[in-house]
C-alpha cells in the first residue's frame, strides 16, 4: 500500500491491554468485547466448570482448570470502522513479568476494577507501569450486578491510590438486586438496566440532566439521590480532557456489569472515540520510528509455545511499530543480523487462528518459531538497524530443582524444559559442578504452571525439590574462582553460561562480599 493508504489503515488500529487484579472481571468483558466484534455468538465465563463454557481468550488447559488466566492471550477483531486488537494479560501476580511486557506493546490500557473491593495490589503495580509510559488509561467498575461500594468512595480512592485524575463518564443508579441503570453523563442519557434477553433500552435526558417525558424512575428515591451526586460530580469533579486523557494524566470512569454485558458497549464505543491510534516507538538509540514510516519494523514480545498442542508448535508475539507486514517477507533479526523470511504468520484469536497475509502497525501477529526469536528481539527492513528499547525482566527469587520422573524421557524433559524457559516465565539454570537444572520464577504458581504443562504438553513429568528463597547476583566470568562457592552461595550458570551464585540470604551475601571485596556482584539479567 502507499503512503496514504498506510496513513489510513494505521489510524484505525486501537490496541490496548486489559489489567487488574485476579477475579475483577478481565477475562469476562474481554468476552463481551469479542461478542460486540462478532468474533463470538455467546460470551463464555472463566468459571464455567458446569456449562463448559470456557472464556474464549482462556485457552490452555490449567486456565480452565484453575479460573484463572496465566498468559496473555491476543485477540482481534474490526467494530465501528477500527480494527482492535485486545491484549487479555494474567492477573495473577505470579505472572506480572509477562504483563509488564505486554504493556510496553500495547498503545492505551484498560484498568478493571471490582466495585466491592475497590483498588487492589495487582492493579496498583500495573497502573505504575501504564503511568510510568505516560499511555492512556481507561477505568471500567465492574460488578454492578452485585452490591457494592459507593461510587464517590470508589472515584475518591482512585484518585488518591492511584495519583491520577477521574472523570465520572457515567454513574450507577443503585447497585445488586436494586440496579435500574446508569446514569451516562457523557452521553447525556440514562441507560436503563435490563437481563441480557430483553435488550437495551435509553431514556433522553433534557438540557437540565432530567428525564424527558413520564417514567416511573423519576420519582424513584434512588434516582434522585444519583441527581444530586451527578451534580455534586460536575461541579466538584475534574472536567473533560481529552488532551489529559492522551498523556495517561486523567483516566475516564464507566461503571456497568460485564457478566450481564451492561454498560460494555457503552464503554466501548467512548473508548474507540477517545483511545489513540498507534504512535512512534523509541529505539536504543534514542530516535522514534514513526507507525507510518513505511520501513517495515517491530518487536517480540512473547514466546508461547504450544498454543497448538497437535502441532507442538511455537508462536513469537511480534508488535508492529512501523511499515507493512507481508506473508513472505524477508526481515533482518537485530541480535545476530541474519535474514530471516516471514513465511509463516498468523493473526489471533485466542485459540483459533488465520493466516494473516498483511498486516499494519499496531497489529499484533504471531510468527512460526523454531528456535530463532527471544523475548526482545527486534525485526526490521531497510539497511540501517534498529533496535527498540529493552523489555522488563525480573530477577527470580525462588528457585526448585527439576528431574525428570521417568529417566527413559529424557528427550521429551530437555525439549519440554529449553521451549518453556524461551517463554520468559520461568529462568533456567544449571549446577556448575553437577550441571543440574535449576529454575527460578518470580512466584510459586509459576512452578505449577510449568509442571502441570510439561506433563500435559511434552507428557514428561517432573520432580520439583524446593530450595526456597535466594539472592540472585551475576559475577564476571574473570573474576570467579569455583572454591568461592559454599553450601550458602551456590554457583550456577544461566542459559548464556555467565556464571552467578544464589545466596542463601542478605547474610551470606555480606559475608561473601567481605570475604572478596574486590569482587562485584551485580543483580542483572
Amino acid at each position: 500500500m502507499n503512503k496514504n493508504e498506510l496513513k489510513e489503515a494505521v489510524a484505525k488500529r486501537r490496541t490496548f491491554a486489559i489489567i487488574s487484579h485476579p477475579d475483577a472481571g478481565k477475562t469476562t468483558i474481554t468476552e463481551q468485547l469479542l461478542l460486540f466484534g462478532g468474533v463470538v455468538r455467546q460470551a463464555g465465563t472463566v468459571k464455567a466448570k458446569k456449562s463448559g463454557n470456557f472464556a474464549k481468550s482462556d485457552w490452555m488447559e490449567i486456565e480452565k482448570k484453575r479460573g484463572i488466566s496465566v498468559t496473555s492471550s491476543v485477540m482481534q477483531f474490526d467494530y465501528a470502522g477500527k480494527r482492535v486488537n485486545i491484549l487479555d494479560t494474567p492477573g495473577h501476580e505470579d505472572f506480572s513479568e509477562d504483563t509488564y511486557r505486554t504493556l510496553m506493546a500495547v498503545d492505551s490500557a484498560v484498568m478493571v476494577i471490582d466495585s466491592a473491593k475497590g483498588i487492589e495490589p495487582q492493579t496498583k503495580k500495573l497502573f505504575q507501569i501504564c503511568k510510568m509510559r505516560g499511555i492512556p488509561i481507561f477505568t471500567f467498575i465492574n460488578k454492578l450486578d452485585r452490591d457494592g461500594r459507593e461510587p464517590l468512595e470508589l472515584t475518591a480512592e482512585l484518585e488518591e491510590v492511584l495519583g491520577i485524575d477521574a472523570y465520572a463518564m457515567n454513574w450507577p443508579i443503585g447497585m445488586g438486586k436494586g440496579l435500574k441503570g446508569i446514569y451516562d453523563i457523557y452521553n447525556n442519557r440514562i441507560e436503563l438496566y435490563r437481563s441480557e434477553n430483553d435488550g437495551q433500552q435509553f431514556l433522553e435526558l433534557d438540557e437540565n440532566g432530567e428525564i424527558k417525558g413520564d417514567d416511573p424512575l423519576k420519582n424513584d428515591s434512588i434516582y434522585q439521590q444519583v441527581l444530586e451526586e451527578v451534580e455534586l460530580v460536575k461541579d466538584a469533579g475534574n472536567e473533560f480532557d481529552e488532551e489529559k486523557i492522551a498523556t495517561g494524566q486523567l483516566t475516564p470512569v464507566f461503571f456497568g456489569s460485564a457478566l450481564t454485558n451492561f454498560g460494555v458497549k457503552t464503554f466501548l464505543d467512548a473508548y474507540l472515540q477517545f483511545a489513540p491510534a498507534p504512535s512512534a516507538h523509541q529505539t536504543q538509540a534514542g530516535e522514534k520510528i514513526a507507525p507510518d514510516d513505511e520501513k517495515f519494523s517491530g518487536f517480540i514480545f512473547k514466546i508461547q509455545a504450544n498454543m497448538n498442542p497437535n502441532h507442538r508448535d511455537r508462536i513469537a508475539f511480534v508488535r508492529i511499530c512501523s511499515g507493512e507486514f507481508d506473508r513472505g517477507m524477508d526481515v533482518f533479526l537485530n541480535r545476530t543480523g541474519k535474514k530471516i523470511r516471514l513465511s509463516n504468520s498468523t493473526q489471533f484469536m485466542a485459540d483459533t487462528r488465520e493466516t494473516v497475509e498483511t498486516a499494519v502497525a499496531g497489529d499484533i501477529i504471531g510468527l512460526y518459531d523454531t528456535g530463532n526469536f527471544q523475548i526482545g528481539d527486534t525485526i526490521y527492513t531497510g539497511k540501517q538497524k534498529i533496535e527498540f528499547e529493552k523489555l522488563p525482566q525480573f530477577t527470580p527469587e525462588l528457585f526448585a530443582r527439576v528431574t525428570a520422573k521417568n529417566v527413559m524421557k529424557q528427550k521429551s524433559f530437555h525439549k519440554g524444559i529449553q521451549q518453556l524457559v524461551q517463554e520468559g516465565a520461568v529462568q533456567l539454570y544449571q549446577s556448575y559442578s553437577t550441571g543440574d537444572y535449576i529454575l527460578g520464577a518470580v512466584g510459586q504458581l509459576q512452578f505449577e504452571v510449568f509442571q502441570f504443562r510439561m506433563a500435559n504438553e511434552y507428557n514428561s513429568e517432573v520432580v520439583m525439590t524446593p530450595m526456597g528463597n535466594k539472592i540472585a547476583r551475576w559475577i564476571d566470568p574473570e573474576q570467579l574462582d569455583e572454591k568461592m562457592s559454599s553450601s550458602r552461595n551456590l554457583l550456577v550458570k544461566d542459559r548464556q553460561g555467565l556464571p552467578l551464585f544464589l545466596f542463601e540470604n542478605e547474610f551470606s551475601e555480606r559475608w561473601f562480599k567481605d570475604k572478596y571485596p574486590d569482587v562485584e556482584l551485580t543483580a542483572k539479567l
